[in-house]
């Protein structure tokens, strides 16, 4: 698991360097979505990489056992453990990965012995000290259009954005999972 802390700074400095480098991208070179499958690969150059150049004990937030289910394309989730390592509430309010353009916080919810899976409002609220469990048929990380396969052991990057705009990455193990037998396509 890596967690890192990242300043306000550091995001615009890398989007500038990353907007240059645009520029000199080679004729045929796509800029457009990535496509293809992760298996069993990490994100990371190495363990030395993966590591936070902040301590874990400055992180607001602690993930533990992070894991996504396997998905060619479409729909799929991310699940874990959020825990607060800070004296007072902290709200994730949004999250992002690389094998999906579109991730949104997602809950589900009882209606009349139904349920339906929709948009978190507000967040993921994690109180001072506690925690808040992502898990299938709750509180999850839904991932949109999926266009890279993610295969069983993939480890899959992940960045959470806080409410006061810091951020925390995690990696996640890909696998399969038919539990609930939930659905991840719309309006079902």
């Amino acid at each position: 698991m890596t967690i890192t802390t990242v300043n306000r700074v550091l995001p615009a400095a890398l989007a500038a360097l990353l907007a240059a480098g645009a520029c000199a991208a080679p004729t045929g070179t796509s800029t457009g979505p990535a496509t293809g499958t992760l298996a069993g690969t990490t994100a990371t150059a190495s363990p030395a990489a993966a590591q936070s150049s902040a301590s874990p004990a400055a992180a607001p937030l602690s993930i533990s056992d992070p894991w996504v289910k396997t998905a060619h394309s479409g729909m799929s989730a991310a699940f874990a453990t959020l825990v607060n390592t800070t004296g007072e509430a902290v709200t994730v309010v949004a999250a992002r990965t690389p094998v999906s353009p579109n991730v949104e916080l997602h809950e589900v919810v009882g209606d009349g012995g139904t349920t339906t899976m929709r948009r978190k409002q507000g967040g993921f609220v994690i109180p001072a000290g506690g925690r808040h469990v992502l898990q299938p048929g709750g509180d999850h990380i839904m991932l949109m259009d999926v266009r890279t396969a993610v295969e069983p052991g993939a480890e899959v990057p992940f960045t959470l954005t806080l409410q006061d705009g810091r951020t925390v990455s995690f990696t996640a193990v890909a696998k399969d999972f038919a539990g609930a037998n939930e659905s991840y396509a719309p309006h079902e």
